[in-house]
């Protein structure tokens, strides 16, 4: 592991969590390779809505994917639904949900392979020798939040939750036209741990979904004649 990537892992060893911002979260991506960065932040442009808001709302588009990273490297798996529990989802859970599969172009993106690369290579860094698994369930989802005049964007309309995973990463693609959106840290007490608002490409914010709670102020329209969304790309590692 670099130096770079070591420095990473102590706060969250420590906090259960850390705050990235894009100049140190790029230099650690390009370690790994990173390129094609303008061509994977455009296919947030073409992403379905999310039909199974059970708040009503139709604010939230994405596609979903799923990967297996192991130590013959990291491999697409066949289009599957994604599942949470409503102990972990109690607003959307309890059912099989099938979104719209990330494109294979997306998949084969470089920007995106450097992703999976750096967490897979931190996440096993974290993950103590005893339970770190041969191979890891990883979930993608590209997500965009509208907001419109009247309708606030709610990037996490389940409130302060756990993801039922190892680890989260959270990744700004793209604001335009929004204010708030602050990412909020809680202990297993509910304690607060910290905040911080994603707003550079490439900001990101790293989560031991054992250890602390999460969640995101919803977001609004600056202008409200204008469109208004927040893009993110939110990865989990799960051990199979």
């Amino acid at each position: 592991m670099t130096t770079e990537l070591t420095a990473l892992a102590e706060p969250i060893a420590r906090d259960g969590f850390a705050f990235v911002q894009a100049p140190e979260m790029r230099a650690l991506l390009q370690q790994a390779g990173l390129r094609d960065w303008e061509s994977f932040a455009a296919s947030w442009q073409d992403l379905g809505v999310d039909a199974y808001m059970a708040d009503g709302g139709r604010y939230r588009r994405r596609r979903f994917a799923c990967f297996r990273a192991g130590r013959q490297g990291i491999a697409r798996k066949p289009h599957q639904p994604h599942y949470q529990s409503r102990d972990y989802n109690p607003l959307n859970g309890g059912i099989e949900r099938w979104f719209e599969p990330v494109t294979e172009a997306t998949g084969r993106n470089p920007a995106l392979g450097a992703i999976l690369d750096t967490c897979h290579r931190l996440f096993d860094r974290l993950t103590p020798a005893a339970v770190r698994p041969d191979s890891w369930h990883v979930e993608l989802h590209q997500f965009r939040i509208e907001a419109r005049s009247g309708e606030e964007g709610r990037p996490t309309p389940e409130g302060l939750h756990r993801d039922g995973v190892d680890w989260v990463l959270v990744l700004m693609v793209r604001r335009d036209n929004v204010e708030s959106g602050e990412t909020t840290i809680y202990d297993l007490t509910e304690r607060p741990l910290g905040s911080f608002t994603l707003t550079a490409p490439l900001d990101a914010a790293l989560v031991d979904d054992s250890r602390v709670y999460h969640g995101v102020t919803p977001v609004r329209p600056i202008d409200p004649a204008c469109p208004a969304y927040r893009d993110v790309l939110v990865v989990t590692f799960r051990r199979e």
